[in-house]
């Protein structure tokens, strides 16, 4: 059996080896040593020492915060806060609070006045995470933020003026997202000063071992497991996996492995797999759906449209929640929804048209789309 050794991990449990780029401290939990990753850190190291707003894109899953986070470490306000501030999960009408900070009685769950990200980051690095995703309306806010250099809080008048470096993600296609009128331009060229685009995984697929190497090491030493090896045909399989959600998707099929793997080398073929097998190059429908032809040399949309078709066909096709399809391919739900849209995938009329009848908010003659509108 063809194997490869166990690459050490850190004391602390980082994610190092000795294939990632250079030693220094802001980048031990990058690994990979590609082209395409290489460029991305040598980007890093150029910006990291200025003040200038960076803009991180790239697909789901290819490490934006850890950019984030290497080019806060390596700058000046190292020993100040990183603050990161997603704004997917936050609630439109509640966003600038979280953003800008409120004032006592500013809503009714106001009960004291509360700092927001820009405060809580004085002095170091703010992160957008999914600005994409930000109301138009906050836009307008944040804008003015990035060109006066200062808010009020909701419902406050006091000024007030952080000093703050500000990074922004996102794995939205914001010129395409300009072009549709849901993200403002002005405010585009206002974060986009020095963007970096981050590959996925298919694209730098030399660093796929040793980030095996170092997920195996992790989840080995957290399950009480010790695995003196890797088979080299593990290492084949995940190499030739298209990886849709890039090295998030890679650390979960690891760790569900890990807990599944018996032997002292440790295989993806272990154990019994999934509804869903994450490992397949071209996965085989659920059964009752009906097999379609796959074309000779498929494509990169045809792989991720088999494989969303699959595990939603396994979830009754829902697409949330803790048994959705959205947590068996690793993505998010919303990532999963955009993917869905892009591929032409809609809930199949069937399941929505019996949601929208048994849901009381729904007439009951609503139609197919009305129905996929409100469960999509």
């Amino acid at each position: 059996m063809n194997t490869t050794n166990v690459a050490p991990a850190t004391s602390d449990g980082s994610a190092t080896s000795s294939a990632a780029l250079g030693t220094d401290t802001e980048f031990e939990e990058i690994v990979g040593s590609s082209e395409p990753l290489r460029t991305v850190l040598w980007q890093v190291t150029k910006v990291a020492p200025m003040d200038s707003t960076v803009l991180i894109t790239g697909e789901t899953g290819t490490g934006k915060e850890l950019i984030a986070r290497a080019i806060h470490a390596a700058s000046p306000r190292r020993s100040c806060p990183f603050v990161s501030v997603n704004c997917v999960p936050i609630p439109q009408s509640l966003i600038a609070a979280e953003l800008f900070g409120d004032e006592r009685g500013a809503f009714t769950e106001a009960l004291q006045p509360r700092q927001g990200g820009f405060e809580m980051a004085a002095g170091g690095t703010l992160l957008l995470d999914e600005v994409g995703e930000l109301p138009v309306e906050t836009q307008i806010a944040l804008l003015r933020v990035l060109q006066e250099r200062g808010f009020e809080r909701v419902g406050g008048a006091t000024p007030i003026r952080p000093n703050v470096r500000v990074v922004a993600a996102t794995n939205r296609d914001l010129e395409a997202a300009i072009a549709e009128g849901a993200f403002r331009s002005d405010l585009y060229y206002r974060l986009a000063v020095f963007p970096i685009e981050i590959p996925p995984l298919r694209a730098r697929k030399e660093d796929i071992r040793p980030l095996a190497e170092v997920f195996v090491k992790r989840f080995a030493d957290r399950a009480g497991k010790t695995f003196r090896a890797i088979d080299e045909k593990t290492i084949e399989l995940l190499e030739a996996r298209p990886w849709p959600g890039n090295v998030r998707e890679l650390q979960n099929v690891i760790e569900r492995s890990v807990i599944l793997c018996d032997s002292d080398v440790f295989s993806i073929g272990d154990g019994p797999r999934p509804s869903c097998a994450p490992l397949r190059l071209v996965p085989s429908p659920a059964p009752g759906c009906p097999r379609e032809a796959s074309p000779a040399n498929p494509t990169l949309e045809d792989v991720q449209r088999e494989a969303i078709l699959r595990a939603l066909q396994s979830t009754d096709w829902t697409v949330g929640g803790a048994k959705g399809a959205a947590v068996i391919l690793g993505v998010k739900r919303t990532t999963l929804q955009a993917r869905m849209r892009k591929l032409g995938i809609i809930p199949r009329p069937s399941i929505a048209h019996r949601m929208a009848r048994n849901h009381p908010d729904c007439r009951p003659n609503g139609t197919d789309e009305e129905a996929r509108e409100r469960f999509s």
